[in-house]
């Protein structure tokens, strides 16, 4: 065993099992092995395809959405625009193409990256070069102050959760340690969490049940929304997820557009969980924020404009192009595909009507 697996096995075998959150956090951003940290994996010859990488619509849609934000704003003349993991820089590139539409927004903004990838921030950098000198940062905390719009597309799936498990003896933490020949293996923890964590409906949940909580995603949004009540503006946050809190195991890996073992080949594989975009949306409303929606991103998206926009991009392409739009937009906003599954929320200060919502 070598690499992270062997590293996590050494852990585990000095310090015993490790949480869920702990071997996410591990397994994505270790400095050495993370997935995160040293590979980009986006797009059809990676592991994994997100929405902008899909057509050059969404991007632009978002754009159209940010310029009118910044008219509800009250046009300012300097505006930190923010995207939250911005993979391979292609969002931001699209949007800012559409928001030249506004040449007011274009002098206005400012380009921020929150990335912790090196090899990432070079292909942002690549990506927006003629478009935007953006300043990257590790944190969200380090932003600077003023008026600001921030874009968090399937960001928030890639923080670490906890899982808790019903059991003979209550709810009890899943963790991982190892089996009887060392692999990676989960097993239930002996300590009893705080009920506070858990969903309502806990005490009732049947044996077996599992409840997964992400602190971290809650804390972000939280001082996200602080950020906008101290000084203005709104976050799009776009994911896969649930709207109202529950139960249930979502903890995935991909590996090559395929599901993979998630303790199977460490730092070699996406992990990801569903978002409890009802948690994010209390943890919004405790730090002062309105929250508009969610909705679904079919709904979303076709609220502000998809279907006009395919129409333009295919106005005189050949069959085969046109196809490929028709089935971009299927993808991104038909009920079997993107359009159920993921989610779109934005939270504002001062509160305001935004398009799609």
């Amino acid at each position: 065993m070598s690499g992270l697996a062997g590293k996590l096995a050494r852990l585990i075998a000095a310090v015993g099992p490790i949480s869920v959150a702990d071997y996410m956090s591990l397994v994505l951003s270790d400095p050495e092995h993370g997935y995160y940290t040293t590979r980009t994996a986006i797009g059809l010859d990676g592991d994994f395809i997100t929405a902008p990488e899909i057509s050059q619509m969404f991007g632009e849609l978002i754009g159209i959405w940010c310029v009118a934000t910044y008219e509800a704003l009250g046009r300012p003349k300097r505006l930190t625009l923010v995207e939250l993991g911005p993979g391979r820089g292609t969002l931001m590139a699209d949007l800012l193409r559409a928001g030249r539409i506004d040449p007011g927004f274009a002098r206005a903004v400012e380009v921020h990256l929150v990335e912790i990838s090196p090899e990432l921030r070079r292909r942002q950098a690549e990506h927006l070069a003629g478009l935007a000198s953006p300043v990257w940062h590790d944190r969200i905390d380090d932003l600077p102050a003023g008026p600001l719009i921030v874009i968090a597309n399937e960001f928030f799936d890639a923080l670490p959760i906890r899982q808790f498990v019903r059991t003979g003896r209550g709810w009890r933490e899943r963790v991982v340690g190892l089996d009887a020949d060392g692999n990676l293996a989960f097993g239930i923890g002996a300590a009893a969490p705080d009920p506070a964590l858990l969903p309502a409906g806990a005490l009732e949940a049947p044996e077996g049940a599992v409840a997964e909580i992400n602190r971290p995603a809650e804390a972000i949004v939280e001082t996200l929304a602080h950020r906008l009540v101290q000084h203005g503006g709104a976050a799009l946050i776009f994911d896969y997820g649930h709207l109202r809190s529950g139960f249930g195991e979502t903890l995935q890996a991909v590996r090559a557009h395929r599901y993979a073992d998630p303790l199977r080949q460490p730092g070699e594989c996406d992990l990801t969980a569903h978002v409890d975009f009802a948690r994010l949306a209390r943890a919004a409303t405790a730090g002062g924020a309105a929250v508009l929606g969610p909705v679904t991103q079919g709904d979303f998206l076709l609220a502000i404009g998809l279907t006009e926009r395919a129409g333009a991009l295919g106005a005189g392409k050949d069959a085969a192009e046109q196809q490929a739009i028709v089935a971009a937009v299927e993808r991104l906003a038909g009920p079997e595909e993107m359009g159920t599954l993921f989610k779109a929320m934005a939270l504002t200060h001062p509160p305001m009507p935004l398009p799609g919502f």
